[in-house]
């Protein structure tokens, strides 16, 4: 790696840093008033995601070129974000799990099916980790020392295909999830239509909510597997931009935005923890409070 090249990525590092600090400080500023809700499940995933996503981001923000952090020390920390990205995907994807319970009249039946199913995603997430990222000779720490600074990099010591062949089930557990939620809102469209009554808002909010997480997964797992593919310097950089900010806004936004809507709305018991409102888990009351959205 010549001079001019070293430069580059400790100025491409610093650039992408400063706004990966800033933007998270940002939004965990702009969200704090409206953290303050009744105890539950959700609750309780939410503040998970929320600041152990936050800590993740501005650990990524400060790690690398913009603090010096010994070779040693800067290699434990990798491997530390990288399996945070694990588990922070674990409880996020545990947050659909539990939607797709909610709206799907607390079918016990497929919560099971889609445990079992996320358990072994989670097994083959904590095979992948140690392969891919715990291990020097696939994933290890380079660092760089000019003249004028010194400063860590990541070094990745193998080709794209692992990553690829271990994102596979990971993409396709989440085309399950996306599948199941259109199913659950035709069914619900069908069911309205029949008796002539608009759709649940919430319905429609969550299974939109689906379709845009799997997108964003799908753009992070396919961002994850090129940084094996040796791209130049500002693609990766950028890469791990969005992969170091983008999740962590959007899936506490999604939760809140949820939770604002059906603070607002006029259900009956907005009081409420959203999982357990009569919005899902008394049907006949509900449809008794929406009377007056019937279609005539």
């Amino acid at each position: 790696m010549s001079e001019q090249e070293i430069i580059a990525g400790l100025r491409w590092n610093n650039y992408l840093s400063v706004p990966v600090i800033a933007l998270m400080s940002y939004e965990y500023l702009l969200l704090l008033d409206k953290e303050k809700r009744p105890w539950s499940l959700m609750s309780c995933l939410y503040l998970i995601v929320r600041y152990f996503g936050l800590f993740l981001a501005l650990l990524c923000g400060f790690w690398g070129g913009l603090l010096y952090i010994p070779e040693s020390v800067s290699y434990a920390l990798v491997v530390l974000i990288e399996w945070g990205f694990s588990v922070y995907f674990w409880f996020a994807e545990a947050i659909l799990i539990w939607r797709l319970y909610a709206i799907c009249d607390q079918s016990k039946l497929l919560l099971y099916v889609l445990v079992g199913l996320f358990l072994l995603i989670v097994a083959l997430s904590i095979g992948t980790d140690i392969y891919l990222y715990s291990r020097h000779s696939a994933f290890s720490v380079k660092e760089i020392i000019t003249p004028n600074a010194k400063y860590c990099t990541l070094s990745f010591n193998i080709g794209p295909m692992p990553a690829i062949y271990t994102s596979i089930p990971i993409v396709c557990y989440d085309i399950l999830l996306v599948v199941l939620a259109a199913a659950i809102l035709v069914r619900h469209l069908k069911e309205r239509r029949g008796i002539q009554m608009r759709a649940n808002s919430y319905m429609i909010m969550i299974v939109r909510y689906h379709i845009l997480y799997f997108a964003l997964n799908l753009t992070n797992q396919i961002l994850l597997v090129i940084l094996w593919a040796h791209i130049p310097t500002p693609a990766m950089s950028i890469s791990e931009f969005f992969n170091d900010t983008v999740p962590f806004i959007l899936a506490p936004r999604l939760i809140l935005s949820i939770w604002d809507t059906h603070a607002h709305d006029d259900c009956v018991e907005v009081s409420t923890t959203f999982e357990d409102c009569v919005c899902w888990t008394s049907p006949l009351r509900f449809e008794q409070h929406e009377m007056d959205s019937v279609v005539v």
